[in-house]
């Protein structure tokens, strides 16, 4: 330090920190050789304390205002330094301030997943993350405790060790909480809580106060997402049957509006409705069998009469072959009318659907034509 810069800081009296970073928790006031002048203004602003150190040893510690440094309120420097009837000259000691105020948003999240056994799936991998915000309880231990004598502190040289504290706290709730894999997502505010109260007694021993624990997701691996994912699509699908019948239905509806790519699309559809179908008829032989006990004496059921296939004309062009499932859902969904021309194998010609004894039944549920106004 040059000869100027000394005396220049003997000059100052006024001992104050405006802090412009959002993460300084600690920070050393710059003096030559420590010296701090009797009487000397010391300015400690909200979110803020000053602790004065001497030899080492904390002394007293200022809270928010404005003071003249003096011997009535420095009792404890006062005593360290033998003052008894007060002091003229300059004296040593650093000064430190230290930043109240709430440090939000620091993140947290597992490294690896955590390992726990659940009601449901079994032994299952979690992986969590959320965010915690802190805040200075006791000055003096935190310097104590975490800072010691560096002049600069910042959130991010102490948040490694509480992300750590954190996920051993939490990992250790969740697995006493007996909560299901699928329940955690209704429970984060409960095991905000549970884990608040197993870290408050850890950060005060550091001076620390955790202000706010926060959950935002815990997750299931990708392959089990998977499996839930499919277990979930079977359960929205629900009746089989329903589905390929309403899938056959848009189809038809979709090669309707599109002439020009009736042939392909239609004999994509005659073959999906058939694999279909005989996916569906083996459902529900399997069913029944799980809800019939077999009876030895009863002869095979009738073999349905599956074969039976039409073909329809759409706006001059031909469509199918569809069976008469398909045909029924095509009536219902009003794609096929009486006055519509069908064949079939064994037909000489071309007829109208209202004509044609398979199809009578179906049709007989078809309102006729309005008349003529």
């Amino acid at each position: 330090m040059s000869i100027w810069d000394k005396l220049k800081a003997e000059l100052i009296d006024i001992i104050e920190w405006t802090d412009e970073s959002r993460n300084t928790m600690v920070w050393r006031f710059p003096r030559y050789q420590n010296e701090i002048k009797y009487g000397a203004q010391l300015t400690v602003r909200e979110s803020q304390v000053a602790v004065f150190v001497n030899e080492g040893q904390i002394a007293d510690v200022f809270q928010p205002g404005r003071y003249t440094l003096q011997t009535q309120n420095m009792p404890i420097l006062t005593t360290l330094k033998g003052w008894k009837y007060g002091f003229d000259s300059p004296f040593k000691a650093e000064v430190y301030f230290v930043n109240t105020k709430n440090f939000t948003d620091q993140k947290w999240g597992t490294k690896n997943p955590i390992m726990m056994r659940d009601q449901e799936f079994g032994p299952i991998r979690l992986r969590a993350f959320g965010s915690f915000a802190l805040k200075v309880k006791d000055a003096g231990k935190f310097i104590k405790e975490i800072t010691g004598t560096q002049g600069h502190f910042t959130t991010e040289e102490v948040a490694e060790q509480l992300r750590n504290l954190i996920l051993t706290r939490f990992t250790d709730a969740v697995g006493e909480s007996k909560i299901p894999a699928l329940d955690l997502a209704a429970n984060y505010d409960e095991l905000s809580r549970i884990v608040t109260d197993k870290i408050g007694t850890e950060f005060s021993d550091y001076g620390l106060e955790l202000t706010k624990f926060l959950i935002e997701n815990i997750s299931l691996p990708p392959e089990v997402e998977q499996a839930l994912d499919k277990r979930s699509s079977m359960g929205i699908l629900g009746n089989l049957n329903a589905y390929t019948q309403f899938q056959a239905a848009n189809a038809l509806e979709s090669a309707a509006n599109n002439p020009g790519g009736v042939g392909s699309d239609m004999m994509g559809l005659g073959v999906g409705l058939s694999m279909a179908q005989q996916m569906t008829q083996a459902l529900n032989n399997a069913n029944s069998h799980q809800a019939q006990a077999p009876n030895l004496n009863q002869g095979p059921p009738p073999i349905p009469n599956a074969n039976i296939q039409y073909f329809v004309a759409v706006n001059g062009q031909q469509q199918g072959p569809f069976n008469l499932q398909a045909i029924d859902q095509m009536v219902k969904q009003g794609q096929l009318t009486r006055d519509m021309l069908v064949w079939k194998q064994g037909m000489p010609n071309w007829i109208k659907a209202g004509e044609v004894g398979d199809l009578t039944n179906i049709l007989g549920a078809m309102p006729p034509p309005l008349p003529p106004q």
